[in-house]
């Protein structure tokens, strides 16, 4: 650790998780591009986590990051602190006959398998979706026709004060890819319902989907998810192939051939070619549609 890491180093409370300075985040994002945290932060518990913000500089900048599959990490890194969820958030337990309590940093896998054996159905779209509970949460993460807004009772979160409070389903005020959680507020736990189910007949429906999302997406490739949100009326992927989209390329980044709202990373692709890539896109839309493709991406950090 340099002198200055160390001095900084020494502003900062003490933790009993693992706090580590110019962490890189390329291993840690879908994408695999991207430069460093200033400060990579996995708390022991959601108390470490409380007690860490409730003393930390509240101008340092503080934020989640979960499966990182939404996500483009800029290539001049991210300042400030980037809290990630480890194995200690990554627990589902049944809560009772219908409903399932889950760590923030628990993948969609493991909740709807865990929904499954226990026989609750009305979960099974979250095996569609590349991320963890806290993303889901966040965003109002859905798929095939549903979505967390129609699951979600309540969710634990530590607000960037170190407050730890309870926020039910009404106080996220969702909608389409979006809750008004604040900057820098960490969700830490959530408690999903469902509904009865037989296993078999969920484990079906997880079957179906799983097979319709291995149809239209490029599943094993650098990916960042869904680019754009579907605007009202519309699919991002359909204005995207009908602007002449489908496989544009900008350095390593490339418009999936398969699926046209995917941008990849072929090989060498910096997070700048990913991100104008998108742009590139969103400006060829506009010109043939008028049509303004939103991000649905999150793109943090600084540009180089």
């Amino acid at each position: 650790m340099g002198h200055a890491a160390l001095m900084t180093a020494l502003a900062l409370p003490a933790v009993r998780g693992v706090l580590k300075p110019d962490a890189p985040l390329a291993p840690l994002v879908w994408f695999k591009t991207g430069g460093t945290a200033q400060w990579l932060f996995e708390p022991q518990d959601a108390d470490d986590l409380s007690d860490f913000l409730a003393q930390l500089d509240p101008d340092m900048p503080v934020m989640a990051l979960g499966l990182g599959s939404n996500l483009i990490v800029r290539d001049g890194g991210v300042p400030g602190v980037v809290v990630r969820l480890g194995k200690a958030f990554a627990k589902v337990d049944r809560q009772d006959e219908t409903s399932l309590v889950c760590g923030a940093g628990a993948s969609g896998i493991l909740v709807s398998s865990t929904a499954r054996d226990a026989g609750i159905a009305g979960l099974e779209f979250l095996r569609s979706i590349p991320g963890t509970v806290g993303g889901f949460v966040r965003m109002n993460g859905g798929a095939y026709g549903r979505e967390t807004a129609d699951i979600l009772l309540e969710c634990e979160v530590v607000l960037r004060s170190g407050e730890q409070v309870t926020l039910l389903n009404r106080d996220l005020a969702y909608s389409y890819r979006h809750s008004n959680l604040t900057d820098g507020a960490i969700v830490v736990s959530a408690t999903f319902r469902g509904h009865n189910g037989e296993p078999a007949a969920i484990q079906a429906e997880m079957d179906r989907i799983a097979a319709a999302r291995e149809e239209s997406q490029p599943l094993r490739s650098k990916t960042g998810g869904s680019t754009f949100k579907n605007p009202d009326g519309h699919k991002a992927w359909q204005l995207v192939d009908e602007a002449g989209c489908r496989g544009l390329q900008i350095g390593g980044a490339q418009v999936s051939e398969k699926h046209t709202n995917f941008m990849l990373n072929t090989g060498d692709a910096t997070s700048s070619d990913i991100e104008a890539l998108g742009e590139e896109v969103r400006r060829r839309v506009r010109d043939k549609s008028g049509i303004e493709l939103e991000w649905e991406i999150q793109r943090v950090g600084l540009s180089k």
